[in-house]
């Protein structure tokens, strides 16, 4: 499920190549957005059926915590996301992946792009601090699985280690 360009070998070797990509993108760069920026531009030139790529970050300049909009690739999105509110707010009260096969089916979800139909969303911790999350939205339900939850909570890991 990768993008047109045919990266050879399983979805687990390309996904091993997506995270050394990464890593040599951040090695050495202690600027945060630039690493999310340059995140986002990788896995939108990766994945294949995602219409949306980006990162929501933690928001605690007033007294409620919630995820302002960070680096992405994609249309225009929801700029502040209330924690515990849709699925990255969800993701990031629970600090856990959340991984639903059909948006519309999902209580509370926000749409941003009607286009999405599917969407994975993994928390970026730095120890136990909630850093943000990685938000990927699919117009394909069912875009996502185990794989690609495995793959981009190790891809965030990496990430959150360059923070």
């Amino acid at each position: 499920m990768f993008a047109q360009g045919s990266y050879e070998g399983t979805r687990e070797e390309q996904y091993a190549l997506l995270i050394q990509q990464v890593e040599a993108l951040i090695h050495d760069e202690p600027n945060r957005i630039a690493n999310l920026a340059n995140a986002a531009a990788l896995l939108g030139q990766f994945l294949s059926e995602v219409n949306w790529v980006g990162f929501y970050l933690i928001d605690q300049s007033n007294e409620k915590k919630e995820l302002v909009l960070g680096p992405f690739q994609g249309l225009p999105a929801c700029v502040r996301i209330p924690l515990g509110k849709g699925v990255c707010g969800t993701a990031a009260e629970r600090r856990e992946t959340v991984l639903v096969p059909d948006v519309h089916a999902f209580p509370g979800h926000i749409a941003c792009d009607a286009a999405s139909q599917s969407e994975i969303v993994v928390p970026i911790l730095l120890g136990d601090e909630l850093i943000g999350v990685l938000d990927i939205d699919s117009p394909k339900q069912s875009r996502f699985d185990e794989t690609d939850q495995r793959y981009l909570e190790q891809f965030v890991q990496k990430l959150a280690a360059a923070m």
